[in-house]
């Protein structure tokens, strides 16, 4: 028997139109394979409008309705009264989608749309690191008051399952650090640097790339990774932190000398974001570090991300993957929604 799984997305921006892509294209496998039929009724978008069916809109259509105007502007199912959280409350969505940007300042507007659907006993899935870092235990309790589920996956590596790796087959092994590449931006640089460049020359090919902001200070400075330390503090070392709780460094004082120094001595800079356990708490950092040429990290290049565990019992564990992209976010979303109605 198969499930209608409804979704309602607000934000349609890159990873929202991954997710419309990855459905157009393999809904009817998911349903076939997995007994779950998803489907987009809403999506709010602040920029390009909203749009509601009740029994679901053509995820193909909605992209070439984009790729065309820009915007859901015309279309008959366009609801132009409708904000995001006009559309948590009045649609029949089971599962809200939250893709709008993030503001690891205040979480906004994205905790509102997170209590506002959860209040409504919808599911949530989000990439949106603002929430999960800054209000996690507080969503966490409003969705088991309401007997519904948050799937966050998307917040640290995009696709790659570095979440769902450590909570749920490597917490029994007793992980006691976590240390990863956790910005793609950032490593994408220093792969460039090693390769000869300037700062300045690899920070304006990554920008031309898109792999970076026009300002980019988020990604150069730290603060991305930093976001993601405190996500993977919580969900899986079970610790609340706050962001300036994290000891953090960014790239921007690295020079190639200090590449040429490090290539000189067998290793490599890479930004390391690092929990670890100790007798007096959590260790927390993102810091600019020379890593052995041997360590599993020193070898991962370009905007790939990375993980690795130390556990008690399985030893080091290393995850390796994409950590941003339209495709590769877009299926954490999905990875999320099957979790929530395989449990």
């Amino acid at each position: 028997m198969v499930k209608q799984v409804r979704l309602g997305l607000i934000g349609f921006g890159n990873v929202g139109q991954g997710l419309a892509q990855i459905l157009a294209e393999s809904a009817a496998d998911y349903a076939a394979a997995r007994g779950l039929e998803l489907r987009i009724v809403a999506v709010s978008d602040a920029l390009k409008g909203s749009v509601y069916a009740p029994e679901g809109l053509d995820a193909a259509r909605l992209l070439e309705k984009i790729s065309a105007d820009g915007n859901f502007h015309g279309l008959p199912e366009e609801k132009p009264a409708w904000d995001a959280v006009a559309m948590i409350r009045e649609s029949n969505a089971d599962v809200i989608v939250e893709m709008s940007y993030t503001d690891l300042k205040t979480g906004q507007p994205a905790i509102t749309h997170f209590k506002e659907a959860l209040s409504h006993r919808k599911h949530v899935v989000s990439t949106n690191k603002g929430p999960v870092a800054l209000a996690y235990s507080e969503l966490q309790q409003l969705a088991a008051a309401n007997g519904v589920q948050m799937g966050v996956e998307g917040t640290v590596m995009s696709g790659t399952p570095a979440l769902r790796l450590g909570m749920e087959i490597l917490a029994p092994a007793h992980i006691h650090r976590v240390m990863g590449i956790f910005n793609g931006t950032t490593n994408y640089i220093l792969t460039q640097m090693e390769s000869g460049m300037s700062y300045a020359a690899a920070l304006a090919e990554a920008q031309k790339l898109g792999y970076a902001e026009a300002d980019p200070t988020g990604d150069v400075e730290g603060f991305d990774a930093a976001g993601k330390v405190v996500i993977l503090a919580r969900l899986l070392m079970n610790t609340a932190l706050r962001l300036d709780e994290v000891d953090r460094t960014g790239i921007t004082a690295l020079t190639q000398s200090d590449v040429a120094a490090a290539r000189s001595a067998g290793e490599r800079w890479k930004l390391i974001g690092s929990l670890e356990k100790t007798e007096t708490g959590l260790n927390a950092s993102v810091q600019p570090q020379r890593l052995p040429l041997a360590h599993p990290l020193a070898g991962v290049s370009g905007a790939t991300n990375a993980i690795h565990f130390s556990t008690d019992y399985l030893g080091e564990v290393t995850l390796i993957g994409p950590g941003a992209g339209r495709l590769p976010t877009g299926y954490a979303v999905i990875e999320d929604i099957l979790a929530i109605y395989r449990e």
